[in-house]
């Protein structure tokens, strides 16, 4: 015979599936998704504050692991890169972790994320010219290098919709002299125009130190253009 279910059982398993419905209709969505990092910026600047009028790295993930400190030695360098963010949640903590530093130059990596959460190539430019419209406000003089998004094997299925970013905002930034583009993609694709996933970590989406090793020696050259020298 099998053995019959008992009222508390059930009630056991509609209380959990209550709490785990309950528990995705309340995680945030939007760019209070990163309160917590935002705060943790915040919490090591007033224990530690970063220099003023340094290079300032911020975007998405390819920027939060990216050991800027060790690539860029002898330059005021901060990274304030955050989980899977967007462009528009770069905009939207700007006040927090962008303005207060007072960059002279900003290294700025996000939109992929953006693309592949269904963002139109158009509406992630538009999202950049934002953010550099928000720092040009209060920040006439800084200068912001876009990186192109990169060619990721995991996500070379939206290569043309990348490109199709990577054109506008090219274009939006040959507008400006205080805006820069470095085009990442040639040399992180290999044999018939495939992403060289030497290049990448097992996920297939992030960099490996081979990888960043062709991203410093690309930022090295246009920092150094910009007139930055290592101390």
């Amino acid at each position: 015979m099998k053995p019959r279910s008992t009222p508390w059982r059930g009630c056991a398993l509609l209380l959990a599936l209550c709490t785990v419905a309950r528990a995705q209709a309340t995680k945030p969505t939007g760019p209070e998704r990163w309160e917590k990092d935002i705060a943790a910026f915040e919490a090591i600047d007033r224990k530690n504050p970063s220099p003023k009028q340094g290079i300032l790295f911020v975007g998405s993930s390819s920027i939060r692991l990216w050991k800027t400190a060790d690539a860029f030695a002898g330059l005021p360098v901060i990274n304030r890169g955050f989980g899977g963010s967007y462009i528009s949640e770069s905009v939207h903590f700007a006040n927090r972790i962008v303005l207060p530093y007072e960059p002279k130059t900003i290294v700025f990596y996000a939109g992929e994320n953006d693309v592949n959460a269904g963002k139109t190539p158009h509406r992630v430019a538009e999202d950049f010219k934002e953010f550099a419209g928000l720092v040009h406000q209060s920040l006439p003089q800084t200068h912001i290098v876009f990186i192109s998004l990169k060619p990721s094997p995991s996500r070379f299925g939206k290569i043309e919709q990348f490109r199709l970013t990577n054109r506008l905002i090219r274009e939006f930034v040959a507008t400006d002299s205080r805006l820069s583009f470095v085009d990442v993609e040639p040399a992180m694709l290999g044999a018939g125009g495939l992403p060289r996933e030497e290049l990448f970590v097992a996920d297939k989406l992030h960099l490996n130190e081979a990888g960043y090793a062709i991203w410093n020696r690309m930022i090295s050259e246009k920092l150094a253009e910009l007139g930055w020298k290592a101390r």
